[in-house]
């Protein structure tokens, strides 16, 4: 694998220079650039589509927070480290989970509009692993896009920052001392031109296009995994990849989420045969943590030969049309009354949960780059996401790390200018060619195999030895696109993922090995991959086991 996709060439290309590059424009990367413009940072804000295009606009659930008179931060907090199968890291997720409120406040301040009550309260509902209900939500199942809305209207408005749409970051940039300095961006015209920083920000969300089935929109390639990981950054737990249990199977269309909190409203899930049996898999029924609803929900597919489930919600008390207008929208479009017909669903991946290794503050093994969001493993999740945690761990998260960078700037040198770096070129060769598209549905496909909801030694094994072997092809043969980058940083994540996954030699949380089925309490450690760099090339990468609450290393 070659370090730099790219390239770089200060003499040849413009240059732009600012005190913070966030790259990622979904709710941790505004909120970054929020707080960091607010404190005098000149901030530039990357998107690699348009501000409306993000996994944070997509999320269909909700934000977890403690507001209501029956709730605590020791149950939140208790809820979050059940879920997360004894790998959280508990200082995080007492620090996410008490920014919980004041983030709400910044949100409302910013212009977003929750759902409320008839006295105008805030309204709360209860998704799987919740003891109590805390999850805020906007239009029913639209929180997402009510959050990012007033997220992007936001970042327009705010002074000291500049928004850069449909920009692709290709490298980070490393000056003296190894320490990350900027970035190589491909513009809306595919030229190259270099951004140089005080302080850079991955936030570019997650990796859910690597799967045939996912959630996900087409921007989740796993770009900002990949770029920290080529520059030098550790990461962490990759094995680690949520499916969400209940999307909207209908062939030849969109997988479209229903959000679980269909579920806590009181939808349930049935099989073919009409049996509704969640209750057979846990004691909390079709509210159980994500992990187990995904893995009952195969089950029951593969016992039935159907290729879905079957979401139920003909007994709901409220009109679910009314509840859910978005789902029945959708619905509805394809001949399905959700108050009449029950919804086919099946899992597909939704979320990430490791990602590069961070510290309390988002800092990365690479000085002066830092991670915030779903492309970070800050801690919080442990092994299994527990719903409507994500956008709370964004908010909260970004926030303290835009006041952060935005100290770090102010008394930082400005970045020197890098030195050239060679980036990748294809073999010249009429006998050479790659089918990008082709290699491209054949790792999703691949992923939903042999790296899905379950997995073993000799699956993974075979799927390590194909993502090798496509990862030289398009390495060699391709042309320098953003598409080819794009499928290479895909090609990457998988290969990392999967290493970790045949590594860690245990069943937890989301990670269910049929070959090693029982949780060991000897692997109750992070994996953790870190590159081997040689000039411009990673000849390898370094695998090895840290103790939950251990230090990041030293790059």
């Amino acid at each position: 694998m070659q370090r730099w996709l790219a390239g770089f060439d200060p003499r040849t290309v413009p240059l732009y220079h600012f005190d913070v590059l966030v790259v990622g424009a979904g709710i941790a990367g505004c909120a970054t650039a929020i707080e960091a413009a607010r404190r005098g940072a000149r901030v530039a804000l990357l998107a690699k589509s348009d501000l409306d295009v993000s996994n944070t606009w997509h999320a269909k659930g909700g934000l977890a927070t403690v507001l209501g008179p029956s709730d605590s931060f020791a149950s939140h907090v208790r809820d979050t480290l059940e879920v997360g199968c004894e790998l959280c890291e508990e200082d995080v997720v007492e620090a996410v989970v008490a920014g919980g409120p004041s983030g709400v406040e910044f949100l409302i301040e910013l212009g977003a509009k929750f759902d409320r009550g008839r006295a105008g309260e805030l309204e709360l509902s209860r998704e799987g692993g919740h003891a109590h209900a805390r999850i805020l939500h906007a239009g029913g199942d639209s929180t997402g896009a009510e959050i990012q809305r007033a997220l992007a209207e936001a970042v327009q408005r705010q002074p000291g920052i500049h928004v850069f749409l449909r920009s692709f970051v290709a490298d980070i940039l490393s000056c003296e001392a190894g320490r990350a300095c900027g970035a190589v961006v491909l513009d809306q015209d595919r030229r190259a031109v270099g951004f140089l920083a005080r302080e850079v920000v991955l936030a570019t969300g997650g990796a859910g296009q690597l799967y045939r089935e996912t959630t996900n929109p087409v921007i989740a390639t796993g770009d900002g995994v990949a770029l920290g990981f080529r520059a030098g950054a550790a990461v962490r737990d990759l094995e680690f990849f949520q499916f969400h249990p209940t999307c909207l199977y209908i062939a030849g269309a969109a997988r479209v989420l229903i959000s679980e909190v269909v579920r806590g409203a009181g939808g349930v899930l049935r099989d073919r045969h009409g049996k509704r049996f969640m209750p057979d898999y846990h004691r909390d029924a079709e509210l159980a943590p994500r992990d187990v609803v995904s893995r009952a929900v195969f089950d029951r597919m593969v016992a039935t030969g159907d290729t879905s489930v079957y979401l139920d919600l003909r007994e709901l008390s409220t009109d679910p049309h009314t509840l859910f207008p978005g789902i029945s929208t959708i619905c509805r479009f394809f001949g399905i009354d959700i108050a009449r017909d029950a919804i086919p669903v099946r899992p597909g991946a939704h979320y990430m949960v490791g990602g590069l290794a961070v510290d309390r503050e988002a800092r990365t093994s690479i000085p002066g780059l830092s991670a915030v969001g779903e492309c970070a493993s800050s801690g919080l999740h442990g092994a299994n996401r527990m719903g409507s945690n994500s956008l709370l761990e964004g908010l909260v998260l970004g926030r303290a790390l835009g006041e952060r960078i935005a100290r770090a700037a102010d008394g930082a040198r400005a970045p020197v200018l890098p030195s050239i770096a060679k980036g990748r070129s294809a073999r010249e060769s009429a006998g050479f060619h790659v089918n990008l598209v082709d290699v491209t549905y054949s790792l999703k496909s691949l992923m939903w195999r042999q790296m899905g909801v379950t997995r073993d030694a000799q699956a993974m094994a075979d799927a390590l030895q194909k993502i090798e072997l496509w990862s030289r092809a398009v390495e060699e043969l391709a042309p320098v696109t953003i598409e080819t980058c794009e499928l290479l940083n895909m090609l990457c994540v998988a290969r990392l993922a999967t290493q970790g996954a045949i590594a860690r030699q245990e069943s937890r949380g989301v990670h269910q090995r049929t070959d090693f089925p029982e949780r060991d309490p000897a692997w109750r450690v992070h994996t953790q991959q870190i590159a081997n760099i040689e000039g411009a090339s990673i000849v390898g990468t370094r695998i090895q086991r840290t103790p939950v609450g251990a230090p990041l290393p030293v790059a």
